[in-house]
């Protein structure tokens, strides 16, 4: 029996450990891959607290796990089905696709969120033979070529401009008259005499025999329709939370945990945080102090509760 079981070792996960067991708690920390999150395929993360310059995402994340070991969080691999309360006993269940029962005082969920996709013709044909989700991972497979990236956030115009480190040329595509991303970001991307900003534009199809070799698009505005050459293509239009093991009446409209302030869920002792729970900002630092509040409020509802 746990005091607290953390699902996912992002920054979130990763911050809750580390208050959770400072505060005397017997903790385990689930991973279905490993340790780090969204993070690890960021190039360079520059405003997280504490780092005069830029400091590289696997980095961070390196850090904040060697910390938590340090302090002795138990790091586990497991996969989540589902998460169960036995109200009678105050008890959580939590089944892993391995057939193993893990029993915890309370749970945090940390799962955080991956990339959506554009459900375009080819995407899927072409992953990994010319379309990508991460510039970091795959950048330079493209040197001297030229490639595209799909979106107008901030992930989309940061990796934009990390692919000029190998492409000729990169078009970066949306659908809107101007981009979403932070000011400084887009000044960033609109000096970058490699970039070709393609506004009020969608994707119909990415096109190729055995790799990508181009994509077609349409300008919403003008209805016109063109084949744009390219030899890659990057995808970053927003995240979907991993909540396929959360129950449905915990979730809202956009599929993500329903929290309060305090990190705390609809089920008392059952908390969420980082990009996985509603109205996140999905920002590394944010996910890290949503950790630190469900650990401590976890801490508060244990000793405050009639528990076995």
């Amino acid at each position: 029996m746990k005091d607290v079981i953390i699902i996912g070792a992002g920054p979130g996960g990763l911050s809750a450990s580390i208050y959770a067991i400072r505060a005397g708690l017997d903790v385990q920390l689930l991973e279905k891959f490993s340790p780090g999150g969204q993070v690890m395929n960021t190039f360079e993360v520059e405003n997280y607290p504490g780092f005069v310059d830029p400091v590289a995402g696997w980095e961070l994340m390196s850090k904040m796990e060697e910390q938590a070991k340090r302090l002795g969080v138990q790091f586990e691999q497991g996969d989540v089905t589902a998460i169960q309360k036995n109200e009678e006993q105050n008890i959580f269940t939590v089944r892993l696709t391995d057939n193993r029962v893990l029993e915890s005082r309370t749970v945090i969920i940390a799962t955080g969120a991956s990339l959506k996709k554009l459900g375009v013709e080819g995407e899927e044909d072409f992953t990994g033979r010319g379309v990508s989700y991460c510039a970091t991972c795959d950048g330079a497979f493209f040197k001297e070529k030229i490639t595209a990236v799909v979106g107008g956030g901030d992930v989309a115009l940061e990796e934009a401009v990390f692919l000029t480190r190998f492409a000729d040329k990169v078009y970066i595509i949306h659908r809107r008259d101007e981009f979403r991303g932070t000011k400084i970001l887009q000044q960033r991307l609109l000096d970058n005499e490699k970039i070709i900003p393609v506004y009020d534009t969608i994707v119909d199809s990415i096109n190729g025999e055995g790799k990508v070799e181009s994509i077609s698009l349409t300008n919403k505005k003008t209805k016109e329709k063109q084949d744009l050459p390219v030899d890659g293509v990057f995808i970053f239009v927003g995240y979907a939370a991993n909540t396929d093991f959360v129950q449905e009446e915990l979730l809202n409209p956009q599929g993500e945990v329903v929290v309060d302030m305090e990190m705390r869920t609809a089920v008392t002792g059952l908390f969420a945080v980082g990009d996985v729970r509603s109205d996140s900002k999905r920002q590394i630092v944010m996910a890290a102090a949503d950790g630190a509040s469900a650990a401590m409020n976890a801490y508060e509802y244990i000793v405050n509760s009639d528990m076995p």
